[in-house]
């Protein structure tokens, strides 16, 4: 990237890998774990033949062979991830199966069982999240060359070819780019309290910086995704079973609950970085559409623990936008400005996307059925459950709210 790097201290990385935050990937896990020892590597051969068991109509029957096992040996935190992940896409492909016209409504129990388990030591909900199929879903095909979509490549993959590929790349390049500047945020913290404008400035400049490299890295989806493969193939291999008129009283996880369980599908919603910068800049989404605020809050859940908590440990820090408007600097708020204006701009960018990948197809859809009762309403719905929309609309129009006047 094309600007002055901050630094940051020894001891604010000390504080940030707590949270399991990396100085090069940021909220990303980094090196994921790419295989599983017996008797777990029986998920892996199931996880890396997805497409093939899927379009040969074997992949229930492959599942329900599955034995039965306890996850007690996945001792380590990528074990965990892996495994998380794998089980992740063993339970859409067994749910949604050749596309949602045969939706399955109970997650037999030698899958479900390990799953809940894994998930209640994980604190992770038994579905298949952004951490698991973004930040946790990638390699680099040499090892030592560059984080670059043409070196990278993911663990697993859906039906729709390289549609997901694309997909979960590009996303995590996004979130590369904006982690970076993740690395300064405790200095930036830490001159608010010490009101060192120099060092607050240069932090600004650089937040700004990365997020607007996160919308250059957004922009590679119309090179890599198809519209209409990502709508009619990969789009429903992400659906939860919240809000999900297919399934809609959720999914039984057999052996584990004795009454469906509802949980909402991978989203953009569930990425920490962005909510980290909300909070950092203090752009209340509470001030906005109250049903997009309790969505956010809820897509914490879906989120790893230690990012969470760092969400939280950030809402107690030092308010970065009332130290600004206190100091009546010009120059102070323009940099700050800058940051709330390259937030609103991913926004808006994010909401074109949805309009080409979603409301476009869901339209052109909608007429070639249009002799059919059916309604088009659920095809506008995020893979999150939300009316996807309205619900980023309302994002972008609070983030725009926190605007600074400059005199």
């Amino acid at each position: 990237m094309s600007h002055n790097r901050i630094l940051p201290t020894k001891d604010s990385w000390k504080n940030l890998k707590e949270y399991h935050i990396d100085e090069e990937v940021g909220f990303v896990l980094p090196t994921p774990q790419e295989e599983l020892p017996y008797p777990y590597d029986q998920w892996i051969s199931i996880a890396k033949n997805l497409p093939e068991l899927i379009d040969k109509n074997e992949l229930r029957k492959e599942v329900e062979k599955l034995k039965m096992v306890g996850i007690d040996d996945l001792k380590d935190h990528k074990s965990q991830r892996l495994a998380h992940l794998v089980l992740g896409y063993i339970t859409m492909a067994y749910v949604w199966n050749q596309g949602g016209e045969d939706v399955c409504e109970v997650l037999p129990k030698n899958i479900a069982v390990p799953y809940c388990e894994l998930s209640k030591k994980l604190d992770l909900p038994p579905i298949l999240v952004y951490a698991d199929c973004v930040l946790a879903n990638w390699k680099k095909k040499d090892p030592n060359g560059p984080m670059t979509y043409e070196n990278m490549d993911i663990l697993f993959s859906f039906p729709g070819g390289d549609c997901g590929k694309g997909f979960f790349l590009v996303s995590l390049l996004v979130e590369i780019a904006a982690a970076s500047a993740i690395k300064v945020i405790p200095d930036l913290l830490n001159a608010v309290k010490c009101e060192d404008h120099n060092t607050l400035q240069r932090a600004l400049r650089y937040i700004a910086s990365c997020l607007k490299q996160a919308q250059e890295e957004f922009k590679q989806i119309h090179e890599y995704v198809d519209p209409n493969t990502f709508f009619n193939v990969l789009r429903i291999y992400l659906s939860g079973w919240k809000g999900n008129p297919l399934l809609p009283e959720g999914l039984k996880y057999e052996g584990v609950w004795e009454t469906p369980k509802k949980f909402a599908g991978g989203s953009a919603a569930q990425s920490s970085v962005f909510q980290c910068f909300d909070v950092l800049l203090g752009i209340q989404q509470s001030s906005g559409e109250e049903s997009s605020f309790k969505f956010l809050q809820e897509m914490r859940e879906y989120m790893p623990l230690a990012h969470r908590k760092f969400l939280q440990s950030l809402e107690s820090a030092p308010s970065v936008r009332e130290f600004v408007i206190s100091k009546g600097d010009a120059k102070l708020k323009a940099d700050y400005n800058e940051c709330v204006k390259a937030m609103a701009d991913l926004r808006k960018f994010h909401l074109k996307i949805v309009a080409k990948y979603i409301v476009i197809p869901s339209k052109n859809k909608h007429k070639a059925n249009s002799t059919s009762e059916e309604t088009s309403e659920p095809e506008n719905k995020g893979t999150g459950g939300t009316s996807v929309m309205t619900f980023l609309k309302s994002v972008r129009n609070t983030t725009e709210k926190f605007l600074l006047n400059v005199d």
